[in-house]
């Protein structure tokens, strides 16, 4: 038999913890903010931001309300309760409408796989006549994306299959600022995007050997600032049930162990 693999709980919810800040640090006060379906980890960042540094920031829900007041936070971003409290509730076509019209200031979006150039996969994995994966499709991503003012890319798993030479279908791109990921910030720069810091416990030839484009990090990379005191007291409180941890698939398999 092989030897088990551990695995560091503790670890992987520091990490949980660096995204969600980084993350919510990425929201400014007064901007309207976006996040598409199946995105807990940015839900809670942007309650974060409008708890510590941005309270003005404007939450436009992808559950159909605008800048709601929940009682607590769900675990699915499609869920009712993200309408509680809101000041409007919104269709479909109201927000295609808005982000045409110039009007979203920030976007948070997932990926499959993504490139240096900033292009996003989220249609199929292999050859589009048969391919190995089908995945669930861009949505409206295609065409938003291009219209936020900034996205911000996140991503739980940081290996070269999700960050690859040339992605296999372009789904979407477009006026991408940052990736982040449990290991690292990669932001896009002229050539593409490069790595602009690397988080605790982490290092840039780490990042660099999991990473399937090339990244210049010879004349050496900034560490991430770690969550400070307070930022981790107010994610505590606004997220007190852990939903930033539904995203990485061990910490769930550590909580259903808890309950049983």
């Amino acid at each position: 038999m092989g030897q088990e693999t551990t695995f560091d709980a503790d670890a992987a919810r520091a990490a949980a913890d660096q995204m969600a800040v980084c993350l919510a640090r990425e929201v400014r006060d007064g901007e309207r903010v976006f996040h598409g379906v199946n995105s807990p980890l940015p839900m809670v960042a942007i309650f974060l931001a409008k708890k510590l540094h941005a309270p003005r920031a404007v939450l436009i829900e992808v559950a159909g309300s605008v800048d709601p007041k929940p009682e607590r936070l769900p675990f699915s971003t499609n869920d009712p309760v993200l309408c509680q409290g809101a000041a409007a509730i919104f269709s479909n076509a109201d927000a295609y409408d808005l982000f045409a019209r110039g009007g979203m200031d920030l976007m948070f979006l997932g990926c499959a796989q993504i490139d240096r150039a900033g292009r996003v996969n989220m249609s199929y994995i292999g050859e589009p006549s048969s391919p190995k994966v089908r995945l669930p499709g861009g949505g409206g991503g295609s065409v938003v994306m291009e219209q936020a003012r900034r996205t911000v890319i996140w991503r739980t798993v940081y290996d070269r299959r999700t960050f690859v030479p040339k992605v296999d279908f372009v789904t979407q791109t477009g006026n991408l600022t940052r990736v982040i990921t449990p290991l690292a910030v990669l932001a896009m720069g002229a050539g593409g995007l490069e790595l602009e810091s690397v988080h605790p416990g982490a290092t840039a030839e780490e990042v660099a050997g999991r990473t399937g484009f090339p990244l210049d990090w010879a004349g050496g990379v900034p560490e991430t600032p770690p969550p400070t005191g307070e930022e981790l007291a107010a994610l505590a409180e606004v997220d007190p049930e852990g939903v930033r941890y539904s995203e990485f698939p061990e910490l769930r398999r550590v909580k259903r162990q808890e309950i049983s």
